[in-house]
């Protein structure tokens, strides 16, 4: 015969367990175990991302206020006479000393003693300042400035005779337009 099972215990949570099988209760011990864990790493992972998410907005934040107004370098008042003085001397290093000398050398015969070069950068001017012998040698070295490639134009400006000197050498001033590069 099979066994029966008799039980006159009244139904409540006593009986149910005195019933339950002891695997049944393991497993159901690791099934509230296995969620209270699940609950505790959610817990964590949680806080986690709630930490991740305050340092991006923080990030963010300061993206933002770096980005919306780079810090804009205060311009310098420069005085008038001050830029005057640099444009004149970026002028003055600017001028085309090279061609200047080689059309000069180019022109300038044996008899010819140069002794001042004045340039003015802005007229793009050069005066000449040199010695002849005679007045023919002056006029011939004007004319020969006149046909230099470099050179726009040649204009005597003034002349006198050194009557100090024994030779009585002409010291004469010629104006030199050069060409624009």
């Amino acid at each position: 015969m099979k066994a029966m099972r008799i039980d006159f215990a009244p139904p409540g949570w006593r009986r149910t367990l005195h019933r339950l099988h002891p695997a049944m209760a393991a497993a159901g011990l690791a099934g509230v175990l296995l969620c209270v864990l699940g609950a505790w790493t959610m817990m964590d992972l949680a806080e986690q991302r709630a930490i991740r998410t305050a340092q991006l907005e923080r990030l963010e934040a300061r993206q933002r206020a770096l980005s919306k107004a780079p810090k804009a370098v205060p311009e310098t008042a420069i005085p008038e006479a001050q830029a005057t003085a640099v444009n004149t001397a970026i002028m003055q290093l600017n001028l085309p000393w090279r061609e200047l000398e080689d059309a000069l050398a180019a022109a300038t015969p044996a008899n010819i003693g140069l002794l001042a070069l004045e340039p003015d950068p802005r007229k793009r001017v050069l005066k000449v300042t040199a010695e002849a012998k005679t007045s023919d040698d002056m006029v011939g070295y004007v004319q020969v400035l006149k046909q230099q490639e470099f050179f726009s134009g040649a204009a005597l400006v003034r002349h006198e005779i050194e009557e100090q000197d024994p030779n009585k050498p002409i010291r004469f001033q010629v104006e030199v337009q050069w060409r624009g590069r």
